[in-house]
């Protein structure tokens, strides 16, 4: 029997998750309760949505800072729109539209300029929060109808309904990546874009619309957040990109390009959400907290290092 398996990152990962989830439970029996676990996954929606398309972006070799700044302008944009007169469906609409409009710009910036992804991100990352925060002029947007709010904050078959977005989203992500050629693609730009030009592979095309996709699911999030919330801020999704990327990395995607998964992502950002909401419950203060999860995100990449290592001697 073949039990190369076993060394998989995200076999590692899984089994790390469920020795965390037993520990919890263990300390508070209001941990593994299914009305929490179904809150905690309403609460990384947002992250999760950011995730899929952050992992497309760190297999190219790429990075997007703008990601959070994307999310703010998006929810910032809904209700602006809305309160003008426009009818939400279509205010909706048309933030995700300045979304996806925001990820072709950081495409153009990287493909056809030559700007280092981290350089052109970093600086729409400024750039955005700047346009939402001048738009906003530190006022937010409330009174959504109950059709707009049950997006962020009803139940679909028992499951909260933002969970099926990102079901979606991650299912169309795994099978780009493993089932079709332009996953394979992707894969080889990351691996060697040079190589990969020269084999016939459209990189700057490819690029352009994974970028364009972090966009639109960046938008997507901020209308599930602000659905979720009640109100729009400016300061939407400070931080986002930095625990996306997290999650990402800590799932076994290369930062270096090449290798990935969504499925290690998502188990990445599970992790994390599941420490944080069980140390919470615990007792142990924000502090605390960042430390303990700091420890295990090293400590699950050193184990995965070692299995690796050992599986290929």
């Amino acid at each position: 029997m073949n039990f190369r398996f076993l060394y998989r990152h995200e076999t590692i990962l899984f089994i790390i998750l469920v020795c965390v989830m037993a520990t919890l439970s263990f300390y508070n029996d209001r941990f593994l309760t299914t009305a929490n676990l179904l809150n905690q996954g309403r609460l990384m929606t947002e992250v999760g949505l950011i995730v899929v398309a952050m992992t497309f972006v760190i297999i190219t070799g790429g990075i997007d800072l703008s990601v959070g700044s994307t999310v703010g302008l998006s929810a910032i944009l809904v209700g602006v729109f809305w309160k003008a007169g426009v009818p939400l469906p279509l205010a909706a609409f048309l933030s995700i539209l300045v979304g996806v409009a925001g990820g072709i710009a950081n495409g153009v910036v990287i493909t056809r300029f030559r700007v280092p992804p981290l350089i052109a991100t970093l600086a729409t990352l400024a750039l955005y929060r700047g346009l939402a925060e001048g738009i906003s002029q530190a006022q937010s947007v409330r009174g959504y109808p109950a059709w707009f709010l049950s997006i962020g904050q009803g139940y679909l078959l028992g499951v909260p309904t933002q969970l099926w977005l990102l079901a979606i989203s991650a299912g169309i992500g795994i099978f780009v990546l493993r089932f079709t050629a332009i996953g394979r693609k992707i894969y080889a730009i990351g691996n060697n874009e040079a190589a990969a030009r020269y084999s016939g592979v459209d990189a700057a095309r490819i690029k352009l619309w994974i970028y364009a996709s972090s966009g639109l699911l960046s938008s997507i999030a901020a209308i599930v957040f602000v659905s979720r919330v009640s109100t729009t801020r400016s300061d939407m999704g400070t931080g986002l990109e930095l625990d996306a990327i997290t999650a990402v990395v800590l799932g076994g995607t290369s930062i270096f390009g090449g290798r990935g998964s969504i499925l290690g992502s998502l188990l990445g950002l599970i992790l994390i959400q599941v420490l944080k909401n069980g140390l919470s419950l615990s007792g142990v203060k924000g502090d605390g907290t960042i430390v303990v999860i700091g420890v295990v995100l090293i400590l699950a990449v050193l184990v995965s290092n070692f299995v690796s290592r050992f599986s290929n001697d």
